[in-house]
């Protein structure tokens, strides 16, 4: 056997096996690149450690031993909503979307707030993270506004001013701090497949800039009543389906202190689609819900309890 050409050599072919004939240069090129793979590893373990580290320094700071002892709420770790994280805020599987607040120190309340409301997030992160559940029907601006409408009778409609009404008297009056929601508006209320309402970023009024067409006439500190102000503009457009930067509904908005004015305007701008479904018992009291929702004097303005009180008998 020619030893060269096989790669193979033996001082002693008769006595000693042959071994492999590797240059110097392949042993050192083949030990340095098993060294840098071992320091790849190395470096990955350790990386592993401190990103663990990390997340747990996350969760401490971000009061996830106190809220884990809380059996309502479910804590999401971080690698669980990554394919989420990855697709800038969209829908997941399992039916979930998440929503990352701004770092902002001042919204540590708003996020406590939310917690309470949906009992879903990730602490494992700088900025903690809701989760929310996915509802297939968006929001009610959308519903109500986009060019692919969607039919809504009146029965529907008045169960989702009810629902609504019901979840924000909740938060005003019947947990032990009240929480107020501070930007009501279509676009926060969003709809499931059945079109239950889900009330989505409550516990903003302390921190955010509130959207001016729904609390433009609101003037000094935002109360309870500022909510239900704006809760009178959201049944106003569900029942009349226009935007509320419609002529038509800004003139029901204006400084217009006469309430009969503004609750024969109500139902003279009711929906067609379902003006002939309701009685003219139904719309006037729906109108004179919204005429007391929205009175410019909060102190004379009805509270969300009777607000809901009234809602939830029309729609039964």
């Amino acid at each position: 056997m020619n030893a060269n050409a096989s790669g193979f050599h033996s001082d002693d072919p008769l006595h000693i096996p042959c071994s492999p004939n590797f240059p110097l240069a392949a042993k050192i090129a083949i030990g340095a690149i098993g060294g840098l793979f071992i320091i790849a590893i190395v470096i990955f373990i350790i990386l592993l450690r401190k990103e663990k580290q990390k997340m747990k320094e996350f969760f401490r700071k971000n009061g996830g031993p106190i809220i884990e002892k809380v059996n309502r709420i479910k804590l999401f770790k971080k690698e669980e909503l990554e394919p989420i994280l990855k697709t800038s805020n969209l829908i997941g599987q399992g039916g979930f979307a998440v929503k990352k607040p701004k770092v902002d120190v001042k919204l540590a309340d708003q996020f406590a707030n939310e917690v309470i409301i949906q009992p879903r997030c990730c602490l494992e992160v700088d900025v903690p993270i809701l989760v929310y559940e996915y509802v297939s029907n968006g929001s009610l601006d959308e519903v109500l506004h986009d060019s692919n409408r969607v039919p809504l009778d009146l029965g529907i409609r008045l169960k989702i001013t009810a629902q609504s009404a019901s979840g924000l008297a909740y938060m005003h009056s019947q947990i032990t701090t009240p929480i107020l929601h501070g930007d009501v508006k279509p676009a926060n209320i969003l709809l499931d497949e059945d079109f239950v309402p889900k009330i989505f970023d409550f516990g903003t009024s302390r921190m955010i800039t509130i959207e001016e067409d729904y609390t433009s006439t609101i003037i000094g500190l935002y109360t309870s009543k500022s909510d239900v102000y704006s809760f009178g503009v959201v049944l106003l457009e569900l029942i009349t389906r226009k935007k509320v930067l419609d002529p038509d509904i800004n003139d029901l908005l204006g400084n217009s202190y006469d309430p009969y004015a503004k609750k024969k305007g109500v139902i003279e701008l009711v929906d067609p689609e379902i003006s002939a479904e309701g009685t003219i018992e139904v719309f006037h009291s729906l109108a004179e819900i919204i005429v007391q929702c929205l009175n410019l004097d909060a102190d004379l303005r009805t509270e969300m309890a009777d607000v809901e009180e009234h809602l939830q008998f029309l729609s039964k």
